[in-house]
């Protein structure tokens, strides 16, 4: 096909799904890479993009829906960038995500496998999002429904909600996000119906004038309440003021759940950088529970978005570590403790490492909070050339437990770590692609047991995967 003729549209027969969500086909040979499909359509599309390896291209029409497609319980899927397979039955999410970590583990890794555990499946498939982030814009994206319409559209100045897929520029107005609490959407429209109706401004990226940055809402499943962070800058003008004596009284009286309201400050063109955090009412912290150890959860600190699976996904950590009481533990990229904290009762010491101080200062606090005074923490990046220095002034782990970002692991860990050779390692990760190509060195010295695979994310392409590693016998 020539460049020339890329709006030619053309028949796809889809036959499977990639790692990112993206389904597959091929045309003369060549791969084609198509969103919102699903295996077993037949569709007509239109060739986006013409790469050397591959096609890229969009649905014209359907010839024959797969029987594996479902009506999305979103009306702004296909739009927002939130998920991107409500379209797909949940046994099929399931089924792809867990052959997709197969797939890489054989395919990138090359790394023999002893067992791949079945994936485990959610608990809930809606309503499982603890934390969501909505985003302010001054010119709202409007979808091909609203355009086709014919009808004004009103306050296409005003945008709040969520980003475009593939997009961080274009921001789609939501009233109702599936992936979050109904009562989160109340919270959300209440503070949208507010800001139309008294015309405050948002923030433009591009003129960089604008009150309104972005609105965060975090839910705790262990006491059902919730705490909301306004993230603005400086309230100047008049209405700017009344909004926020609003938001910390009427609001705050009309939803009972909400026991944390937050203000943050942020009066730079940086989208994170917050100069001053004014708690309206409340602790300034959430609570909640991972296996019975209890966590104070501050308005920009990390924790697991999806609460309902925490206690099922620690306990398969710590089921694989197999920790006993005489063990030294270390938790590299220990974040908050959620895995250090629980796993610390099962050893005679663990140690977690982190590179952010705030998540660091979480951790001890949550230790205190729990009386467990076996865990000690550093603050420390671990890519950091010198890291090999500072391991080596700690006490040799028996076992070591692996959760980094997506990116993997530094070359200088992971060849540290294989002159330390613990008796075991758990790798955990949110990127098994990254996280297969960094056993695949690791597998110099060691087997991999297991691969399990755990959906804490409906309806996106995204999967956490834990490996066991055991050091193998000489």
């Amino acid at each position: 096909m020539k460049k020339n003729k890329l709006a030619e549209i053309v028949e796809l027969n889809i036959d499977s799904v990639g790692f990112e969500g993206v389904c597959v086909s091929r045309l003369n040979d060549k791969v084609v890479f198509t969103k919102f499909t699903a295996p077993g359509d037949i569709v007509n599309a239109q060739i986006l993009k013409n790469k050397k390896r591959f096609f890229e291209a969009r649905i014209d029409s359907f010839v024959k829906k797969s029987p594996h497609r479902i009506e999305p319980k979103c009306r702004h899927f296909g739009d927002c960038g939130g998920c991107q397979w409500q379209h797909l039955d949940y046994k099929q999410q399931l089924y792809w995500k867990e052959t997709n970590v197969r797939d890489v583990f054989e395919r990138i890794g090359k790394v023999s496998v002893s067992e791949y555990k079945s994936i485990l499946s959610a608990n809930e498939q809606f309503s499982y999002r603890n934390k969501m982030e909505f985003s302010f814009g001054s010119s709202r994206w409007l979808s091909q429904e609203e355009i086709q319409t014919g009808i004004d559209i009103e306050n296409k100045d005003f945008a709040f909600g969520l980003y475009i897929a593939g997009r961080y520029d274009k921001i789609l107005d939501i009233h109702n996000c599936e992936i979050q609490s109904n009562y989160a959407n109340d919270i959300l429209n209440e503070i949208r119906r507010y800001l139309i109706i008294n015309k405050l401004n948002a923030y433009n990226t591009r003129t960089y004038e604008g009150f309104l940055r972005s609105f965060i809402i975090r839910r705790s499943l262990y006491n059902d309440d919730y705490m909301t962070i306004l993230i603005a800058q400086t309230a100047k003008l008049s209405k700017e003021k009344e909004f926020i004596e609003w938001y910390k009284t009427e609001f705050a009286n009309n939803f009972d759940k909400i026991s944390n309201i937050v203000y943050a400050v942020n009066n730079s063109n940086n989208p994170v950088n917050i100069s001053d955090t004014h708690i309206l009412k409340g602790t300034g912290y959430l609570t909640e529970d991972i296996l019975g150890v209890k966590y104070r959860i501050s308005p920009f600190s990390f924790f697991q978005t999806n609460s309902f699976m925490l206690n099922s996904f620690i306990s398969l950590i710590i089921e694989n570590a197999e920790i006993s009481s005489d063990m030294i533990v270390w938790d590299l990229y220990c974040g908050t403790g959620s895995i250090t904290l629980p796993a610390a009762k099962y050893a005679k010491k663990i140690i977690g490492i982190e590179l952010v101080q705030s998540s660091i200062f979480d951790a001890e606090e949550n230790a205190k909070l729990n009386g467990i005074d076996n865990a000690e923490f550093i603050c420390s990046n671990l890519h950091n050339k010198e890291i090999p220095e500072l391991l080596n002034s700690l006490e040799k782990p028996d076992i070591v437990i692996l959760d980094p970002p997506r990116a993997g692991i530094n070359q200088n860990l992971i060849n540290h770590l294989l002159e330390l050779s613990p008796k075991r390692i758990v790798y955990v990760s949110c990127n098994p692609a990254t996280q297969a190509r960094d056993c695949s060195i690791l597998s110099e010295k060691y087997d991999i047991e297991t691969v399990q695979s755990v959906d804490m994310f409906p309806h996106t392409y995204h999967i956490e995967s834990i490996v066991k590693l055991n050091l193998r016998a000489i």
